[in-house]
């Protein structure tokens, strides 16, 4: 009984993982006028790292560009736009993943909203600590990401989640991301994910304000 429970979970929270990394579209198009286009990515370095200073503390994720191609150079440049500072982590499911990357500006959020990447094959399992992006299906990978936090090759693996990077310190830190609301909406008591798309860190100071965040990231 104990094995189909977690079963039936571990499936769940794949679900969630893979629903919530759909975009906000059909925006008016006086408004895309408004707003600048995103950043086109740059190629990144064979290795490099990224400092995210949060409110727990420090994580670092070294990044190894052969991993993941596509998703190390999109890394790259919403770092360096600071599309992550004072990004919320949003969904803590524990034993399973830490998720983040919906800008607390809808504005910014839609100037991404289409920036979707083609997918890279999985070269590294998802073992704990390894940095990956959220996805729906093929080429869907766009801002979102999650980390791992205990060994999920079994679940992620084949379904293409493919990790980029890893942290090589802070891992104590991720642990102690504030996971009291668990998972979201409508499966959890968690914020809903268009919510965040829609209002923003205004909808989350409200609603989920014990909320951790990325106060800045920083390529070093």
């Amino acid at each position: 009984m104990r094995g189909n429970l977690a079963t039936l979970l571990c499936a769940a929270a794949c679900l969630a993982l893979a629903a919530c990394s759909s975009p906000e579209e059909s925006k008016k198009e006086e408004t895309k006028k408004e707003e600048p286009a995103a950043a086109k990515p740059e190629t990144a370095p064979d290795v490099f790292k990224v400092d995210l200073d949060t409110s727990k503390g420090l994580i670092v994720v070294e990044v190894h560009r052969d991993w993941a191609p596509n998703g190390a150079d999109h890394f790259h440049t919403l770092v360096k736009t600071g599309f992550y500072d004072g990004d919320r982590f949003f969904r803590y499911v524990r034993n399973f993943i830490v998720q983040f990357g919906i800008n607390g500006d809808p504005k910014i959020n839609r100037l991404w909203a289409n920036a979707n990447l083609r997918d890279d094959p999985v070269k590294r399992h998802n073992l704990r600590g390894t940095v990956v992006y959220a996805a729906a299906g093929p080429a869907t990978r766009s801002t979102q990401l999650f980390i791992n936090l205990k060994d999920n090759t079994g679940s992620l693996d084949s379904r293409g989640f493919a990790p980029f990077g890893t942290v090589v310190t802070g891992m104590d830190v991720v642990d102690h991301l504030y996971s009291g609301y668990g998972e979201m909406a409508p499966d959890g008591e968690g914020p809903d994910s268009g919510q965040i798309q829609i209002q923003g860190n205004d909808y989350l100071a409200a609603h989920f304000p014990r909320l951790d965040f990325i106060k800045k990231a920083t390529v070093e």
